[in-house]
């Protein structure tokens, strides 16, 4: 199968689980209710069979499927380009610990009863700091393998993170806080807005846009460093260039919906296995599967159960045997 017709399967995809998003869940919709919805909203003169249908549709159903397609994309192409910047298939935001360093920001503001906008900077910083801190400890172990020094190292930051969280929780007040810091940090998109979305888009966009106009200068950085740069690329310039999108990227992600792992990690291999390993492919179509992924999470998440599970759950469930999978694959490659 060309590129072209994957490229266009994939689309068709996308469309398929964008409506089943909008019209699936505990208040469903049919498609003659969603046409009708959408064309009164157009102006056009239709017959809504109960006024609930706008409310659920355009305040709950609608921001939220645009918020699993924002965030999926997002957190796979920052999973594709970390994966890229240091050359290795098995790091990802999760990983490195971006999300963890990143949640421990949110957790404060969330602590400090900060609005949503100084809830994603604290995230952002979080984030940024962790990823700074975990490739300067794993420069300073030259003794042992890159690669393994990186996840290793990652885990470890990941763990303290955690550990920050855990207090913070503890010290929290176990009425108002503790409940909205415990959801928040399950994952999910439940609680998402129109204002959340209109806060966190235009970041995540910031993110996203250097990541697609320099995607062809990703594939100059899986060279080494001395080629790289014997190819008149400034390397510390673009690599820091996409470090600062793609933590600002997770970080406006885990702001709004909490920790959603392991997208940032298998979406870059699927992606691989579809287009190859040229980054100028590989990075816009990471963010359709991304959004594919989540759509079919989040609209799992509020249909197969009396009570909606949290995606961090699902994703989880899902991703850890895909990582265990690569680690044994790997193993029998070398």
């Amino acid at each position: 199968m060309s590129r072209l017709a994957k490229q266009s399967l994939l689309a068709t995809i996308f469309i398929i689980c964008f409506i089943a998003a909008l019209i699936n869940g505990k208040y469903s919709l049919t498609l003659n209710q969603l046409l009708s919805l959408l064309f009164s909203e157009l102006g056009f003169q239709t017959a809504i069979e109960d006024p609930r249908h706008h409310t659920v549709f355009w305040q709950i159903r609608f921001p939220r499927t645009l918020a699993a397609i924002m965030i999926g994309g997002g957190l796979a192409i920052a999973g594709a380009a970390y994966q890229g910047m240091f050359r290795n298939p098995l790091v990802s935001p999760d990983i490195l610990g971006v999300s963890a360093g990143a949640g421990v920001g949110a957790v404060i503001g969330i602590f400090l009863g900060q609005s949503l906008i100084y809830i994603q900077l604290a995230a952002f910083i979080g984030g940024l700091l962790t990823v700074t801190l975990v490739c300067l400890i794993a420069r300073m172990a030259r003794q042992h393998d890159p690669i393994l020094s990186l996840v290793l190292v990652g885990v470890a930051i990941s763990a303290l993170c955690g550990s920050a969280i855990s207090l913070m929780k503890i010290l929290a007040d176990p009425y108002t806080q503790l409940p909205s810091i415990t959801f928040w940090l399950l994952g999910g998109l439940s609680s998402i807005t129109q204002s959340d979305l209109l806060s966190a888009l235009p970041i995540m966009l910031i993110g996203i846009i250097p990541l697609l106009l320099l995607r062809w200068r990703m594939n100059l950085l899986s060279l080494s460093d001395e080629e790289a740069k014997s190819l008149g690329i400034n390397v510390s310039l673009i690599r820091g260039i996409f470090i600062v999108s793609a933590t600002l990227i997770t970080s406006s992600a885990v702001s709004i919906a909490g920790i959603i792992g392991w997208i940032g990690l298998i979406v870059p291999h699927i992606t691989r296995m579809i287009v190859g390993a040229n980054f100028r492919y590989q990075l816009p179509v990471s963010m359709m599967i991304g959004a594919i992924m989540l759509l079919i999470t989040d609209t799992l998440a509020r249909s197969v159960a009396s009570i909606e599970l949290p995606l961090g759950i699902l994703t989880s469930a899902v991703g850890a045997p895909f990582f265990l999978a690569i680690l044994l694959q790997a193993r029998r490659v070398k």
